[in-house]
């Protein structure tokens, strides 16, 4: 590295970017990929593809790989990306812009990795003063970029996407722990000697609810994620905010699932930090019959994404968006139930499992701000 960012000039987008405004009439027989811009600097996906009959707005703009796309109004969110080569000839309304970037002067994959800077998005923020406030391509022109010359981007942009796949590599590595390790739970559960197929009404005591509300009361509330991801921490809302005259009070050890979301794996058991939370009568809370079953045999069992699909089939409804797991069909049930040493066993298992899982969860902060940090770095000239 010659001179370092002191001696790199800070250049106009608008010295590197041609705004292309040209925009094509939708033909209704033709079928068409629309993309959709990732927020926070995410990236640009596929969001669908359509015939263009479906297509209200006829004239739309076409996409070319490499281009610089920015959402009018999502832009202050991180609404901006390049597009990929898989978009190309995806079409967009003129409520996006589409910059042809002058490669004899800038490397795509360097204004790539700059826009995820805060140095690009404090330019981008500083336009306007609310999320509503529509970039226009004029702003966009105006900002501006650290500009080495070319061989020394790319230099800096091999380094880049080598940190970056080393730090996917770590995720990677880390995510197939975690699904290693929850592979060994239902092993101990399905692999269990003598399990006895039990219904589910003999281990678990549905809950009444037991909070009346009042509007001026603040309650917090729990939510299940879908996907066998468990029970997270709310939001609160006064008692003006909702209509449920009752709640249910969550006590570490229940066991709840949201009726809606059942069958997309929407299960858990009450953790410790949402001890005390409160859920909507949507959501049936158990008790947990401790002599009978330990709370993680069931916490694992609903958890498996190969039961999901038969629980949805005891679900009532015909929108398959609207199908609802009422309490007493939920009871009916039946889960194979292994002796309590076995069951012990997978308690202890779940624990260490959890104790690694909190260790990843820290560590997988620290790689998440090690990207940051070394783009921070590459920008400052210090790569």
């Amino acid at each position: 590295m010659s001179g370092g960012a002191a001696t790199w000039q800070r250049v106009k987008l608008g010295e590197l970017l041609r705004h292309r405004k040209e925009f094509i009439a939708i033909d209704d027989l033709q079928t068409y990929k629309r993309p959709r811009v990732q927020l926070h600097a995410k990236g640009i996906v596929q969001r669908d593809e359509v015939p263009g009959a479906l297509i209200k707005t006829k004239a739309q703009q076409v996409c070319r790989a490499g281009e610089f796309l920015v959402a009018e109004i999502d832009a202050k969110m991180g609404g901006f990306g390049l597009v990929p080569e898989s978009l190309t000839g995806a079409i967009v309304s003129s409520h996006y812009f589409l910059f042809a970037v002058d490669e004899t002067r800038l490397a795509r994959r360097f204004i790539d990795w700059f826009i995820r800077t805060p140095a690009f998005r404090d330019q981008v923020t500083a336009q306007g003063t609310t999320n509503y406030a529509a970039i226009r391509p004029a702003d966009v022109l105006r900002y501006d970029i650290p500009l080495p010359p070319l061989p020394e981007q790319q230099r800096i942009v091999a380094q880049i996407d080598e940190s970056a796949m080393q730090l996917v590599e770590a995720q990677r590595l880390q995510d197939a722990v975690a699904a290693e390790a929850d592979d060994l739970c239902r092993a101990l559960l399905r692999n269990a000697p003598d399990a006895v197929l039990t219904p589910l009404r003999d281990l678990v005591t549905l809950r009444s609810p037991d909070v009346s509300v009042r509007a001026d009361e603040s309650y917090h509330f729990a939510g299940v994620y879908c996907f066998g991801r468990g029970v997270f921490v709310g939001n609160a809302k006064t008692g003006m905010e909702f209509a449920y005259p009752k709640l249910t009070r969550l006590r570490a050890g229940d066991f709840v699932y949201p009726k809606l979301m059942a069958w997309e794996g929407a299960f858990g058991v009450v953790p410790p930090e949402c001890d005390g939370l409160v859920v909507s009568t949507e959501f049936p809370v158990f008790e947990v019959n401790l002599d009978r079953v330990v709370p993680e045999v069931l916490d694992v069992h609903f958890r498996n994404p190969a039961l999901w699909s038969s629980i949805g089939g005891a679900s009532t409804g015909t929108n398959v968006r609207r199908r609802r797991l009422n309490p007493q069909d939920f009871l009916d049930l039946r889960l194979p139930l292994p002796p309590m040493a076995r069951q012990q066993l997978l308690a202890e298992t779940c624990a260490e499992v959890r104790r690694i899982k909190a260790t990843q969860t820290e560590s997988r902060k620290m790689l998440d701000a090690l990207l940051p940090a070394i783009l921070d770095r590459a920008f400052a000239g210090a790569l």
